[in-house]
């Protein structure tokens, strides 16, 4: 397949890396190092790995056993860095990246930070950075999502008599697509003890206006923010099914109105 084939499309991964670099405070507010998963995505010149396809020779290709030690030795080790969040990380692994291949080689990096720790009620915190080459070397935007999953919030809700007497647990995913260009972060552990507070301190009838408001107080808590996605589910609505729920998407510009 030739190079300029614009069907050729070739990617080298390293899925799910554990590392304990130092990010910042922990849930418990201690700095120290954090376990993490960190996946690497790069998205090579169309029909790049023709080449090693066809001499068999890693020599021939992106080394991964380097790259992979490229990025763990950003934890470890006496060139063991100390990063301001987990976006700080994500950016110098796509940097170590770059370093590694170059531009003729490698289009574009995508660097995603899994975590289990990182907020407090959540099951999972996920952040997914994509940045091109030439937006790395000479400026421009990135694109960052934001992914926390399974955040558990206990509020009053429902309409059913016994649903106004207790809370029930709501089950949440919230995806956050931030805008372009480096904002300022957005302290996602903050944001949702505010959710916590928030929504346990009110009560609501329907799913769709608990997730509307949820989408409410994101949207308005940072100016980086752009278009928000709140799935919330009702372990217990349903006798015969696991879960019943909505999902909704808004952009920031819409409660700005």
């Amino acid at each position: 397949m030739s190079s300029q084939d614009p069907v050729a499309h070739d990617v080298l991964f390293i899925d799910s890396l554990s590392i304990a670099p130092t990010i910042g405070r922990d849930w418990w507010g201690r700095v120290r190092p954090q376990p993490l998963f960190i996946t690497v995505q790069l998205y090579l010149q169309p029909g790049y790995l023709d080449k090693a396809g066809a001499s068999d020779d890693v020599r021939d290709s992106v080394h991964y056993g380097q790259l992979c030690k490229s990025v763990l030795n950003l934890a470890y080790g006496p060139d063991a860095q100390v990063f301001d969040g987990p976006r700080d990380l994500a950016r110098a692994v796509v940097k170590t990246a770059f370093a590694l291949t170059g531009a003729v080689i490698v289009q574009r990096a995508a660097v995603a930070i899994k975590s289990e720790k990182l907020i407090p009620l959540a099951g999972e915190f996920l952040l997914e950075i994509s940045t091109s080459y030439r937006q790395e070397v000479i400026g421009g935007t990135e694109s960052v999502r934001v992914t926390i999953k399974n955040l558990v919030l206990s509020t009053i809700i429902g309409v059913n008599p016994p649903e106004r007497e207790a809370k029930q647990r709501v089950v949440v995913t919230i995806i956050v697509h931030e805008k372009s260009g480096h904002g300022a972060p957005v302290d996602y552990a903050a944001l949702t003890t505010l959710l916590n507070n928030d929504i346990g301190a009110t009560s609501y009838l329907t799913l769709e206006k608990f997730v509307l408001e949820i989408i409410r107080i994101i949207c308005l808590f940072s100016e980086t923010i752009d278009v928000v996605t709140v799935k919330a589910e009702k372990p217990s609505a349903l006798s015969f099914a696991q879960a019943a729920g909505v999902q909704m998407t808004r952009s920031r510009s819409a409660f700005l109105q």
